[in-house]
């Protein structure tokens, strides 16, 4: 039966829960959140109450970076390792990032666009973050370092060919996608728990206390009933933030390509009654519930929400455990402080000074003398050491080898892709000034195309009006002049000896389509003829 203490620590409190597991079941055996002005002592005083000196410790990590590369599928693992190094030096390079002060681990899915792609989940973390949290566990046995985006989907057995999504809000939230018991997608909101309970602190000066409203409070629904004013106070802290984060889910179902099963809510924000039936109503369509731990049996006796509170420490230290996705360790043990474990001999406090002594008889002794066994026991120990101390420092020297060459590798890698960037760069350029000649050339047609047209237009138009004129114009009316002045506008002088025929005429031109915009002057009588002149656009 193995242990080991989780701790998911945000920036105010430490969420705990030491995890047990014989063969494959698992138990939770003491958990809770302890809130700290200073997190060494926090640690301190849970693992004093949970009796965890020598238990394997696991914790969150903070402040990490999630990329996506795209990768062929034909790659072997030694070529694979190698181009997403090459990836992330371009996205650090791009970035005006050092990569080497970044500690990386990755996972790899099949692309569900591209089947013969595979989607690389870059995990990067700065190794003075890293640094800091083993400094925080000093003293203790720190096994453990992993992303808590990862770590969540521990906490359930999801089912094939079903989608989900685990929104967990702490701090900060994480929105895992999972597609096809995979993760597939990472994303992080920098908004989480911490903005609502800054608020509520502000108005209640302590945390602790903001934080147990957040466990009383619940939010109205369509279907809700009367709430007191004690669950609804601080709604106006909460729901813009609550708001926002929804939306995010909803844009991430919205523009997934494949269907969205279930919500799960987790974190801080998960003890808020209510707020499964609040995520359902934004989305529609989907279910939405509570994430809880598959292995812990609800009875009467056992108040799920405790064990809710904690589920981001549940999953770190099921991770320590070894459950979830493998290679998301940060912590790492080098060569050297492997081999002192080793070596490391226990020895028994009431024989430390008979050995002491035995050690000292195996070289005062005559050498012609036989060995006994203790003196053959001894000598096969340090023969051993001997051996293993051959074996590394040939380890160590193969080892230097292969980083030389490795690093060797990478610049010429490094120096390869710089020279592609400049080509592809060079013909880039090209290709913008090829692009803004067609423009230019196009630009011209297009000017001429429309002279030409208009051109057209208005040499067919000349022929129609006169066409139409003929037919339309009434008996005892006289054209004598038709003008075409600009583009469009057309001035026709016509005569008559009767007013009535020239009100017959214009209405002729303007209630056929002859002309638009027909205008006429009163007229003028000269001998009893009467001169009028018509103007309007040509349609």
């Amino acid at each position: 039966m193995t242990s080991c203490l989780g701790l998911y620590v945000d920036s105010n409190l430490i969420k705990y829960a030491k995890v047990t597991k014989d063969h494959d079941n698992y138990k939770v055996e003491s958990f809770g959140v302890k809130f700290f002005e200073k997190v060494e002592d926090a640690i301190k005083q849970i693992i004093e109450e949970t009796y965890s000196f020598k238990t394997p410790i696991a914790i969150n990590l903070s402040e990490e970076m999630y990329e996506y590369f795209s990768m062929y599928s034909l790659l072997n693992k030694k070529d694979l390792q190698k181009a997403i190094k090459t990836e992330f030096e371009a996205y650090c390079t791009d970035k005006g990032y050092n990569p080497n002060v970044f500690e990386s681990r990755y996972a790899v899915v099949d692309n569900r666009q591209d089947k013969e792609k595979l989607k690389i989940i870059h995990i990067s973390a700065n190794k003075i973050d890293l640094n800091r949290l083993t400094q925080q566990l000093e003293g203790y046995k720190l096994t453990g370092i992993f992303p808590i985006a990862m770590a969540i989907t521990n906490l359930k057995e999801h089912e094939a060919e079903q989608n989900s999504i685990i929104v967990n809000i702490e701090d900060k939230t994480t929105i895992t996608t999972i597609m096809d018991q995979k993760v597939y997608d990472i994303q992080t909101l920098e908004i989480g728990a911490q903005d609502f309970l800054a608020k509520i602190n502000a108005k209640e000066n302590s945390y602790a206390k903001s934080y147990e409203i957040c466990k009383e409070t619940t939010i109205y629904t369509s279907e809700g009933k009367d709430l007191t004013d004690e669950q609804t106070s601080h709604l106006e802290d909460i729901m813009p933030t609550l708001y926002e984060i929804v939306g995010q889910v909803k844009k991430i179902i919205n523009e997934s390509d494949d269907k969205i099963n279930t919500v799960y809510i987790s974190g801080t924000a998960a003890l808020i009654n209510n707020i499964d039936l609040y995520f359902e109503e934004y989305l529609e369509n989907v279910k939405c519930e509570i994430l809880k731990p598959d292995f812990i049996k609800v009875t009467p006796d056992i108040n799920i929400k405790d064990y809710i509170e904690v589920n981001s420490a549940i999953a770190i230290g099921l991770m320590g455990l070894g459950a979830g996705v493998g290679g998301m360790n940060y912590k790492s043990t080098d060569a050297l402080e492997q081999l002192k474990n080793l070596l490391k001999v226990d020895i028994n406090p009431e024989k430390k000074g008979k050995e002491k002594k035995l050690a000292g008889n195996l070289f005062t002794n005559d050498l012609k003398q036989p060995l006994d066994n203790t003196e053959k026991m001894l000598l096969r120990i340090a023969s051993t050491m001997f051996i293993l101390f051959v074996v590394y420092s040939c380890f160590s020297g193969l080892l230097a080898n292969q980083m030389d060459r490795k690093m060797q590798e990478a610049k010429e890698s490094v120096s390869s892709t710089n020279s592609q960037i400049s080509l592809a760069n060079s013909d880039n350029e090209k290709i913008k000034s090829k692009t803004n000649d067609y423009a230019t050339r196009i630009k011209n047609l297009q000017e001429i195309n429309d002279k030409l047209s208009e051109r057209n237009k208005t040499k067919k138009a000349i022929p129609n009006l006169l066409s139409a004129l003929m037919t339309g114009i009434p008996e005892g009316v006289q054209i004598t002049s038709i003008q075409n002045t600009s583009n469009n506008h057309v001035e026709i002088i016509a005569q008559t000896t009767q007013y009535e025929q020239l009100g017959f005429f214009k209405a002729k031109i303007q209630n056929d389509n002859i002309l638009t915009n027909v205008v006429s002057t009163a007229g003028q009588k000269d001998n009893n003829v009467i001169t009028v002149k018509i103007e309007g656009d040509l349609p």
